[in-house]
């Protein structure tokens, strides 16, 4: 990884707490109403939260899975799969339970807390983790950037289109998306740390 993804990580676990710590103020509550407003009914939008799906993101990452084992039996690599999305889900519950935050109020909503959002912080997750799995020895620097750009681009789409279908606030998007980047940064250090001590073990 770039080394300004590692301080990067710090930036947004940093932005994470103090969103956490004004969610309830009014500048807050004003970005999430002009987002709200911004975004609410475009059709265009909403139609990317089908890739936030849990079924979906289930589905994309037996794939990566078992390409990871049959290309190059990279087991390091199907943990790093399993402890980007499968932990990050579970820290996405864990948090969601403990800050309770209701969902907007609106006709057939979903019953489950708001903050952070799911789709946000595992969409960005499993998006992150395809494109930083399939880049890492990828020589072509442009082939690097276009991964990464549309990642980034993917993980903002699935993250809006629940500001869009009015089931998220705005905060709790930029939220899932900080906390998510921030788990993803520590998965990725883990996996460089574990690949570097392999490589000094073979020398």
């Amino acid at each position: 990884m770039k080394k300004w993804f590692y301080p990067l990580g710090l930036v947004t676990l940093i932005g994470f707490v103090m969103l956490f710590l004004k969610v309830t103020k009014d500048e807050i509550i004003s970005i999430d109403y002009t987002m709200s407003d911004l975004l609410a009914g475009n059709d265009f939008i909403t139609y990317f939260h089908y890739i936030g799906e849990t079924k979906f993101i289930l589905f994309a990452m037996l794939l990566l899975i078992i390409y990871l084992w049959l290309h190059s039996r990279n087991y390091r690599g199907m943990l790093f799969v399993l402890f980007s999305v499968g932990v990050g889900n579970v820290l996405n519950q864990l948090l969601k339970k403990w800050i309770q935050r209701e969902r907007p109020d609106v006709p057939h909503q979903l019953e489950t807390f708001s903050f952070p959002s799911g789709h946000a912080m595992v969409g960005l997750l499993y998006i992150f983790t395809i494109a930083y799995l399939l880049t890492a020895h990828q020589a072509n620097n442009k082939i690097k950037i276009f991964t990464w750009v549309g990642a980034i681009l993917l993980a903002m789409m699935i993250g809006l289109s629940r500001v869009a279908e009015s089931r998220h606030y705005a905060s709790d998007v930029f939220a899932g998306w900080m906390v998510g980047y921030t788990w993803f940064v520590l998965v990725a250090l883990w996996y460089e740390w574990r690949n570097r001590s392999y490589n000094k073990n073979i020398d």
